[in-house]
């Protein structure tokens, strides 16, 4: 039986666009209300809930566990250019997490 577990934040930028895969220096923690048993196999699924800033809002998503996850606003990365700044004012992120 799946487990399923909801949550919001605000999120933002003030850094360029993370290109480096593993660096999650500048994502935030986010800790579920209760953690998901041990051994568990979590599944994070974010959507930004807001349209505040001009540039697209990208999430990336790393570091999921039992017990919560990484996230930031990631602009627009594609075909190993980046097309935006980075930056990106304050957005309301909705997030389901579930056990698989």
């Amino acid at each position: 039986m799946s487990m399923f577990q909801s949550g919001k934040l605000q999120l933002s930028s003030s850094n360029p666009t993370a290109t480096t895969g593993g660096d999650t220096s500048t994502f935030t923690q986010v800790v579920f209300p209760a953690a998901f048993p041990d051994g568990s196999s979590v599944v994070v699924i974010p959507f930004v809930q807001t349209f505040n800033g001009p540039d697209t809002p990208g999430l990336r998503i790393a570091d999921v566990t039992t017990v919560g996850f990484k996230i930031r606003i990631n602009e627009i990365h594609a075909a190993g250019k980046v097309t935006a700044d980075g930056t990106h004012t304050a957005e309301t992120v909705g997030w389901i997490a579930s056990t698989v």
